[in-house]
């Protein structure tokens, strides 16, 4: 089992939970911001972590983010490796409201995951690669 270190910076947000179903754990707004239409903001998500050395955290919105408050976040997914992991190293939100929105402190808005990092790897320039044509960019080879 792998052990995460974290520091809240916020007393008054629900504590971090691993529950038993599904692999990613809630984030919570560690601050109350209104946003208007057009307006972004890097909200507070009131946690330092130490993460597992060989690991990264992926941050994404939670599946009803978008429906209860109208933002979408800025970067589609955040990457967090574990040299972020200073005291003050605070994660935080790139939110971008489409709608006027207010998110209150405590409001579950994303989640997040650990997962191996990348293995060392090389490149090696080549004329051609041995596999199939599927069609091209956005294609299953399936007209």
């Amino acid at each position: 089992m792998k052990t995460i270190k974290i520091k809240y910076h916020n007393k008054n947000i629900e504590k971090i939970e691993k529950i038993d179903v599904g692999d990613w754990i809630d984030l919570r707004a560690a601050e109350t911001i209104t946003l208007h239409a057009g307006e972004s903001a890097l909200i507070s998500l009131g946690v330092a972590m130490k993460l597992p050395d060989g690991y990264e955290a992926q941050v994404a919105p939670r599946s009803s983010t978008f429906k209860k408050w109208g933002i979408i976040q800025t970067n589609s997914i955040g990457v967090i490796d574990n040299s972020y992991s200073g005291t003050n190293d605070i994660w935080k939100f790139p939110a971008y409201a489409v709608i006027d929105t207010v998110i209150q402190e405590n409001d579950r808005i994303c989640q997040f995951r650990i997962v191996k990092k990348q293995p060392e790897i090389q490149f090696e320039e080549v004329d051609e690669l041995d596999d199939i044509d599927r069609g091209g960019f956005g294609s299953t080879g399936i007209n």
